[in-house]
């Protein structure tokens, strides 16, 4: 299918003439553009800019050889974060479009922003990016805010509108909260360097209890300090926590998104880091309240074990009459006890003797002795013989071995043959002319060599 812009095939010869008003021309001529051309991105340079009492804005876009009238109403410009210029290198998002009643070709724009701002939010994204993979922005690295900050080291612009918000809002809720600022440069070249010192020279100081970092709204341009990378690595690094309110609610910059925090507006932080001190005072009211009914329990409670201790300590002389007569009767039965024990053990012991003395252990003991010398006799009897017994066999054993013993039959002149790997030769088929072999005699070896071996 053909497009706007293909070359057109020659129109069909008309069989009869229609006529059309020059209102229907330019009529069907729009129908045309805004059907076959989408909403489109275009950047030029603004010139012949007006703003009329109707609010909306009329301009030119142009470049070096063309150019193209625009129209933005009211209810698409007041949304815009920038206040272009002429001379403006700007971005827009517009539908084509023609005014019928002039016939001019003009863009409709829905939204503007500056040229450079598509790579600065490039940029941002990248870093974002980046940064996310490198786990900066994980949860789990984030600290708790204390409960009640006593001293908060304000990282802003002394002369900015924020540090105003963040001073007024802290004397409304808790004029007792310490606030120390730490001047810094808010945007520009530098304003990163500055608060990385600032929030390093927080840390070592020692006596703030948590770090703002804040700033009023303003362009991409101006929030840029905030979107540095070394910037980022210093909040994150921070032992103390950092909480972040650059710009406005709809602003996002890389340290927002870093700090342990992120509150919508400066005014917003500030209420975060303050207790409203009524509210406060209403809970202090209430611990108050609760630590007077412990209070008034536990005396209660010492007041009862008081009267029951007074109750015993009535009588004290009764008392210590009864303790003395519970004295003397444990003692005496105590003196009866051991007596009785003493005279069970003089018993046993009458008993033991009795029957020791009718046992005669000194008869016993001499049998028993007469007993164990008659059995030393026999055993070393008995193991001298069993000794004799085994010499004999043994002797009678190594006769016969000899007998047959190959040093035995060496002695009456024979020899054992052996070839160099060991094996023993019975018989002339095991070696043949030129083996070496080992003749073993009795008394020393040769070494002989084969000539013609001779089978019987």
């Amino acid at each position: 299918m053909s497009d706007l812009f293909d070359t057109p095939a020659p129109p069909p010869v008309p069989t009869s003439r229609q006529v059309i008003s020059v209102s229907e021309l330019n009529r069907r001529a729009k129908s045309l553009l805004e059907l076959h051309l989408p909403l489109l991105w275009v950047e030029g340079e603004l010139s012949n800019f007006s703003r009329p009492s109707s609010g909306h804005w009329y301009f030119t876009l142009k470049d070096d050889s063309a150019q193209v009238r625009c129209a933005m109403f009211r209810s698409r410009n007041a949304t815009l974060k920038i206040s272009p210029k002429v001379g403006d290198k700007v971005i827009v998002r517009a539908k084509t479009s023609l005014y019928e009643g002039r016939g001019d070709y003009q863009l409709i724009v829905e939204h503007m922003e500056d040229a450079g701002f598509g790579l600065l939010q490039k940029r941002y994204e990248a870093l974002k990016d980046l940064l996310n993979q490198q786990g900066l922005f994980s949860a789990e690295h984030k600290k708790s805010l204390p409960n009640l900050a006593q001293h908060i080291a304000i990282i802003t612009s002394p002369t900015g509108a924020a540090i105003r918000d963040v001073v007024a809002v802290m004397q409304r809720r808790f004029p007792a909260t310490r606030l120390s600022i730490l001047p810094v440069a808010v945007q520009g070249e530098g304003a990163a360097d500055q608060m990385i010192e600032a929030v390093k020279w927080a840390n070592t100081a020692q006596r703030f209890d948590v770090i703002l970092l804040c700033r009023g709204g303003g362009s991409i341009e101006d929030l840029w300090a905030y979107n540095n990378e070394a910037l980022a690595h210093c909040i994150f690094e921070s032992q103390l926590p950092v909480v972040s309110a650059v710009g406005h609610e709809i602003d996002f910059t890389i340290a927002d998104f870093v700090a342990d925090v992120r509150a919508p507006t400066p005014s917003a932080a500030a209420e975060l880091l303050s207790p409203d001190q009524s509210e406060l005072a209403q809970t202090l009211l209430q611990h108050e309240r609760s630590l007077a009914r412990n209070i008034r329990a536990i005396l209660n409670h010492a007041k009862q074990h008081l009267s029951g201790a007074q109750r015993l300590l009535r009588h004290p002389g009764q008392q210590i009459q009864n303790w003395s007569q519970r004295l003397d009767q444990l003692e005496l039965r105590l003196l009866q006890t051991c007596h009785q024990t003493l005279t069970d053990h003089r018993k046993n012991l009458s008993t033991l003797q009795k029957r020791l003395s009718t046992q005669k252990p000194a008869a016993e003991i001499a049998r028993n002795q007469l007993l164990t010398t008659e059995l030393t006799l026999r055993l070393q009897k008995a193991l001298s013989k069993s000794l004799k017994d085994k010499r004999m066999a043994i002797d009678k054993a190594s006769g016969m071995l000899n007998l047959v013993s190959p040093l035995n039959t060496l002695e009456r002149g024979y020899s054992i043959t052996r070839k160099q790997n060991g094996e023993v030769v019975r018989n002339t088929e095991q070696v043949a002319s030129g083996d070496i072999l080992q003749v073993m005699l009795h008394h020393g070896e040769l070494q002989v060599t084969t000539v013609n071996p001779k089978k019987n």
